[in-house]
C-alpha cells in the first residue's frame, strides 16, 4: 500500500490585539463561520455553544463548487493562549492536521502561525488536483487573514 504524499501550507499573520484576546476569538468555535469564505457555505453541525478543549470534536458542513462536504475535526492539543491543534477525523482530505500558534509580536500584538499538513485522497491519482487545492487553500487563508484583521483589529 502506498501512503499519500503529504503537503504543507504555512501562513503567518500579525495582529495588533493582545494574544489572550486573539486566542479567545479562536476558542469560540462559532467564529469559524466568520472567517470561512462565504462561497464555502459553512454550517456548524455540532450543537452550540461548543466548549473548545483537548478531545473536543466539531462537526460542520461545507459546499465546495456545489459539492457538499461533511467534516469532523478533533481538537488534539489545546494549550491556551499558546497553541492548539485540530485534526480531521472525517472529511475530504486523506490527512489534515492544522497547528495554530500564537506568539507575542515583536512590537506588541500577536503573531499567528499556521502549519497545515495535508494529503489528498485517492493517492496517487488525487495528486492531479493538487494545483487546484493549493489555489483554493491560498484563497481560503487570504480570506481568513482579511477577516481576522477586520474582526479583531478593526482594520
Amino acid at each position: 500500500m502506498t501512503l499519500p504524499r503529504e503537503h504543507v501550507l504555512r501562513s503567518t499573520l500579525s495582529l495588533r490585539a493582545p494574544r489572550e484576546q486573539v486566542f479567545a476569538f479562536f476558542a469560540d468555535a462559532g467564529n469559524l463561520r466568520r472567517i470561512t469564505p462565504p462561497e464555502l457555505h459553512f454550517e456548524m453541525a455540532s450543537p452550540e455553544p461548543l466548549t473548545m478543549a483537548k478531545g473536543a470534536q466539531i462537526d460542520y458542513c461545507l459546499r465546495s463548487h456545489g459539492v457538499p462536504l461533511s467534516w469532523r475535526a478533533l481538537i488534539r492539543e489545546w494549550q491556551p493562549p499558546d497553541f492548539f491543534v485540530d485534526e480531521q477525523l472525517r472529511g475530504p482530505f486523506a490527512r489534515w492536521v492544522h497547528t495554530h500558534r500564537f506568539r507575542d509580536g515583536p512590537t506588541g500584538g500577536t503573531e499567528i502561525e499556521d502549519d497545515v499538513v495535508y494529503a489528498l485522497p485517492l493517492y496517487p491519482f488525487g495528486e492531479i488536483a493538487l494545483p487546484f487545492v493549493k489555489r483554493q487553500l491560498a484563497r481560503n487563508f487570504a480570506h481568513r487573514e482579511r477577516s481576522l484583521s477586520s474582526l479583531i483589529d478593526g482594520a
